[in-house]
């Protein structure tokens, strides 16, 4: 997903039955870095969330340095929030632009906004919640993900080539994505197979590494990730591998499962990224 996507350029009204937008407080101390500045400092964030779209962290303005900011010429309209105003951040030298925004004037449904600033995740050097650094946006509190260790037999295929089977998984169930099977090493076919240079990271599991397949002389790039040292929120999953469901015909218990009608695979939302 490009930076500018995240929040007013690609900006869309959905279903009018259904609510596009909700703001709520959030418990959670919330710092953006830039340099050795931070930028913003707060325990009074708020959380908004817009149908298809990321959730996004608002700061009170007095919780960010302005004199760290300057103006920009910049300006958006989001039919669900308003006109957006921009402000490039200055630090030691370093200008990034129109890395900030806010809605000045918000329309009345988003009016819970006004007054406080919002930082484009990827323009910024570092994000912590609390103590801890978070990566690719902020963690969704109505988002859930669960690895299981499991006993069904999975069995991954491509082309007619058996690449893994296995009686042993971990399946993770997240929430609004297909489900995964992370398979032990020693269950894939591993001389299939060989590292890439890919790294992606996840705010719900870390940071993943892939693995590119070739068979039969055909190169598939990046068929496979692992996360070798998740977080310690879902150690299960550390050593093993998932295969992505839409790539491969996967086997569950000798009935293979329906491709996943799912719109963001990762390659495609973050240009190379696992979920």
């Amino acid at each position: 997903m490009s930076q500018s996507s995240v929040d007013d350029q690609t900006c869309q009204v959905g279903n009018p039955a259904k609510k596009n937008i909700q703001i709520e407080t959030t418990p959670r101390r919330v710092r953006v870095r830039v340099g050795g500045e931070t930028i913003a400092d707060s325990k009074e964030v708020l959380l908004l969330h817009e149908r298809g779209h990321l959730p996004v962290y608002y700061f009170p303005e007095s919780d960010v340095r302005k004199d760290l900011l300057s103006p920009s010429v910049h300006s958006t309209h989001c039919p669900l929030k308003g006109d957006a105003s921009y402000w490039d951040i200055q630090v030691d030298g370093r200008v990034i632009e129109n890395a900030v925004w806010s809605y000045p004037q918000p329309i009345p449904e988003s009016e819970a906004i006004r007054g406080y600033l919002a930082f484009y995740w990827n323009k910024v050097d570092t994000w912590h919640e609390e103590e801890e650094e978070i990566f690719v946006h902020p963690r969704d509190p109505y988002k859930r993900v669960d690895a299981i260790a499991s006993s069904r037999h999975i069995e991954i295929i491509l082309n007619g080539v058996k690449l893994a089977d296995s009686k042993r998984p971990v399946i993770v169930f997240e929430t609004g994505v297909p489900v995964r099977y992370y398979l032990p090493k020693d269950d894939i076919r591993w001389e299939l197979f060989a590292p890439s240079s890919l790294q992606t990271s996840c705010p719900y599991k870390g940071t993943a590494t892939y693995l590119t397949a070739n068979i039969d002389g055909q190169t598939y790039d990046n068929l496979v990730w692992s996360y070798q040292n998740p977080i310690p929120e879902i150690p299960k999953i550390a050593g093993l591998y998932a295969f992505y469901n839409e790539k491969v015909e996967v086997y569950v218990d000798g009935q293979r499962e329906a491709e996943p009608k799912w719109f963001r695979s990762a390659l495609d939302f973050f240009n190379a990224s696992e979920v």
